[in-house]
C-alpha cells in the first residue's frame, strides 16, 4: 500500500512543478513610479517589453512619498521611481533600496498654470492679488512637486501670505485636475505635466527651484526580481528611453550606474 501511494507522488511530481512554473510564463515587473511619469513610462514600458521578450512591466504610480510608505509597509516592488532626490534619500537610509543602483534619469521643470481663460497671473508676485482664491499643488509633505513649490514661494517671501490659499492635492496629477476643472485659479505642477495638458491649461511661468529638479530610480531592496530590475534601471538610460522622456517634456539629467551592481536576495510576497 505505502508502495502504491510513493508511486502516485513521484507521478504527480512533473505536473506539480509544471503548475508552480508554467513554460513561458511572464516574468512581471512591478515599477512604483512618480505620477508626473504617467504618460511617458507608458509608452516607455512599451517599448522595453517590446525589446525584452518574457517580461511585463506593471505600473503603479502615486506621489512619490506615498509609495516610499507603501514599499514601507510591504507592498510589492521591484523597482521604485521618485520625483525628488529627498525621497530617495530616505528610501536609501532606510534600506529600502539596492546600494549601487541608484542613478538619476531624467530631470524636469516647474512651472505656474492656470485655466486657459485666466490671463491676469504671469508670475509669482501676481497669486497675491484678489482676484486668486486658490492655488493648487501637490502637498509638500509627501509630493516632491508641492514640496518645490513650497521652497520657491518660500524664497521669494510669499509663502506666508498665499498659504491659506494653498489647495493641497495627493499627486501632482490631482494639483493639474483642480486647474484644468477650473475649481482653482492657479496651480503648480512640472513642465511635463502642463506639456502633457497643454489644451486645457496655460503655462504662465516658469519657475525657477532652490534645488534642481531630478527623478532618481534604484532597484527595491525587497525585490525578488532584483537583476531583471536592475536591467530596467539600466533601460532608462538608454538613448530610445530618454528620446521617449523628452518627448514628454522632461529634461536630460543622466547619472551613471556602475558597471557591476552587486545585488541582494529579496523577500516580498509576490501578489
Amino acid at each position: 500500500m505505502i508502495l502504491k501511494i510513493l508511486i502516485c507522488l513521484l507521478a504527480a511530481l512533473p505536473s506539480m512543478s509544471w503548475a508552480a512554473n508554467p513554460v513561458g510564463a511572464e516574468t512581471e515587473l512591478l515599477v512604483s513610479a512618480a505620477a508626473s511619469l504617467t504618460e511617458s513610462f507608458k509608452e516607455l514600458t512599451k517599448a522595453y517589453e517590446m525589446k525584452t521578450p518574457g517580461v511585463k512591466v506593471r505600473c503603479n504610480f502615486g506621489g512619490s512619498g506615498t509609495l516610499m510608505q507603501q514599499i514601507v509597509q510591504g507592498a510589492p516592488a521591484d523597482v521604485f521611481v521618485s520625483a525628488d532626490k529627498e525621497t530617495m534619500d530616505r528610501a536609501e537610509k532606510g534600506g529600502l533600496i539596492v546600494a549601487g543602483s541608484r542613478i538619476n534619469f531624467v530631470g524636469n521643470s516647474l512651472v505656474l498654470i492656470t485655466p486657459v481663460k485666466m490671463v491676469q497671473v504671469a508670475g509669482l508676485a501676481d497669486l497675491k492679488s484678489g482676484q486668486v482664491h486658490r492655488i493648487a499643488m501637490g502637498n509638500p509633505n509627501s509630493v516632491p512637486a508641492g514640496r518645490y513649490a513650497k521652497a520657491a514661494l518660500e524664497k521669494q517671501g510669499l509663502w506666508q501670505a498665499l498659504a491659506p490659499k494653498c489647495v493641497m492635492g495627493i499627486s501632482v496629477k490631482q494639483a493639474l485636475e483642480y486647474v484644468m476643472r477650473g475649481e482653482v485659479e492657479a496651480g503648480f505642477v512640472f513642465g511635463s505635466d502642463a506639456a502633457a495638458a497643454k489644451e486645457r491649461v496655460r503655462i504662465a511661468a516658469e519657475i525657477p527651484t532652490v534645488t534642481p529638479i531630478v527623478y532618481p530610480v534604484a532597484v527595491v531592496a525587497g525585490s525578488r526580481l532584483q537583476a531583471e530590475a536592475l536591467a530596467f534601471v539600466r533601460f532608462l538610460q538608454s538613448k530610445e528611453a530618454q528620446a521617449i522622456l523628452a518627448k514628454y517634456g522632461f529634461k536630460a539629467e543622466l547619472s551613471s550606474l556602475p558597471a557591476q551592481t552587486k545585488l541582494m536576495p529579496g523577500g516580498y510576497k509576490r501578489p
